[in-house]
């Protein structure tokens, strides 16, 4: 096991080395800030908790938003890279080897709500730094904390976002963003990019593979999501920032794309609980 401070001193291409050097080991880096990796895959699958905000994980062509008291599942040999939102206070990684007999959970990225067993288990690796190899009397305990997933985590929250570097949607992509609290519809956004209704629609179709309408949707929701962070907001503020003239229509979207309804779900992440009805085994 390497000592935490000459983890420090590592550089970016030493840790990404370092993690799948030993294919026995569980490989945990804790860090009190973000490290900028480049787009990189691993030999292990990962996982990842962010303390204290938000995070999102860039991978193919999506954008995954990680809300508090969530985790990320990456499978091995996945592109991707991170990038953390301001409020975060630690980033913790673990890396796993996996064998051939695994369950079909652990080759699909999933995001996935963090209950108090999971929680405190996570916050336990803080002791372990680097490889942790079967000789150690933590590999046990690490080994548990991946064995326990699948049943940890039977539904994962749809925070995808598509994303694409397409010279003429793009754009619009940055527009929706920005104008996200306005009123939005295929008429309005095609006029202000003089393009047909017929041409908006299908360009997101054959980029994206997804409807203009369930694009804004998601979008929507990721905001929202960002803005429950915000103790300050009222359920009624998110809506209408997100573009929602009532709270029902706001509260019907967000349960029809997460299944849980958004005061429920703000009030979880803002007491620091997992989401209800996902704090047991049974969803």
């Amino acid at each position: 096991m390497i000592p935490a401070k000459s983890m420090d001193v590592r550089t970016t291409s030493e840790h990404l080395a370092a993690i799948d050097r030993s294919a026995s080991s569980v490989y945990v880096l804790h860090e009190k800030y973000e490290r900028r990796f480049p787009v990189h895959n691993h030999v292990k699958g990962q996982l990842t908790y962010v303390d204290g905000g938000i995070a999102y994980v860039h991978v193919e062509k999506n954008t995954l938003v990680i809300p508090a008291r969530h985790y990320i599942w990456i499978p091995a040999g996945m592109d991707h890279f991170l990038q953390v939102g301001p409020s975060a206070t630690a980033i913790r990684n673990i890396y796993f080897s996996l064998g051939n007999q695994e369950p079909p959970f652990y080759n699909e990225m999933g995001i996935y709500p963090v209950n108090n067993l999971l929680h405190e288990m996570i916050l336990f690796t803080e002791r372990c730094s680097g490889d942790v190899e079967p000789t150690n009397i933590h590999y046990v305990f690490l080994a548990g904390i991946k064995n326990i997933l699948p049943e940890l985590s039977p539904r994962h929250l749809p925070t995808a976002l598509p994303t694409t570097q397409h010279v003429r949607l793009r754009p619009i992509l940055q527009y929706l963003n920005a104008h996200a609290a306005e009123v939005l519809t295929l008429g309005t956004v095609s006029t202000a990019f003089d393009l047909s209704e017929r041409s908006l629609s299908r360009l997101f179709q054959t980029v994206l593979s997804i409807s203009f309408l369930q694009y804004l949707k998601q979008l929507r929701m990721v905001k929202a999501v960002e803005l429950m962070l915000r103790k300050d907001l009222t359920l009624s503020q998110i809506a209408y920032a997100t573009g929602y003239n009532s709270i029902s229509a706001f509260s019907n979207t967000f349960y029809q794309l997460t299944q849980v309804r958004p005061s429920q779900f703000c009030q979880a992440i803002r007491s620091g609980n997992s989401t209800p009805d996902q704090t047991a085994v049974a969803v």
